[in-house]
This record gives structure tokens, sequence and C-alpha cells, in this order.
């Protein structure tokens, strides 16, 4: 069974930088496509970021310039960077397997890591 677990989340200040970590268990890491997703109250979950198996990565326009996804296939982890913050990315972020091809999320959602940013 594979369980996804992200930490990192928190209350920080606009500009501020926070790095969010998924730990990945249950499957072959390495072979799998990582993406992260986040969830604003009211909103749909969008995905934020994705990394391929060979380290090709794609981000949402609201993000790029900012935030770095990246593994580490020794630890069986993907993080993601995320630097000057706004408000308006204040969202649960959660990480998944997911399709190469489309991006989409493959197995049920983990709890999420909370992140806050004030103004």
């Amino acid at each position: 069974q594979v369980q996804l677990v992200e930490s990192g989340g928190g209350l920080v200040q606009a500009g501020g930088s926070l790095r969010l970590s998924c730990a990945v268990s249950g499957t072959s890491f390495k072979l799998n496509t990582m993406v992260w997703y986040r969830q604003a109250p009211g909103k749909q979950r969008e995905l934020v970021a994705g990394i391929t198996s060979g380290g090709s990565t794609n981000y949402a326009d609201s993000v790029k310039g900012r935030f770095t996804i990246s593994r580490d296939n020794a630890k069986n982890t993907v993080y993601l960077q995320m630097n000057s913050l706004k408000p308006d990315d204040t969202s649960v972020y959660y990480c998944n397997l997911a399709s190469s091809s489309r991006w989409t999320a493959l197995i049920p959602w983990g709890q999420g890591t909370q992140v806050t940013v004030s103004s």
C-alpha cells in the first residue's frame, strides 16, 4: 500500500520561504512521476509542480520562478522549495504519484500540510 506523508508547512510572512517534504513508501519511488497540488478553502485542488522520474519539471504559471520541485530517490522523498511566498499561496499542500503525460494524481490523497502566508 502506497503511503504519502507531507510535512514542512507552517505560518510564514509574505516574502518568506518554506520547504515542504513528502515521504513516499510502498512503491518504486524512483520510477514514479511526483506532483504537488494545493487546495485553498472554497477552491478546487490545483497542480503546483511536478517532476518526472527523469527529472523533468512542470510548474503552474503562478509559481514559476518562486517554487522549485526536486526529488531524492535515495530517501524516497520529493520536496517543494517555496520562496517569495504570497498570501495567495495559502493552501493545504498535497503530494501524489502522477501520470507523467497529464500530471494527474493517481492514488488517494494524504493528509496534506497547511501553508499559511500572512501579509
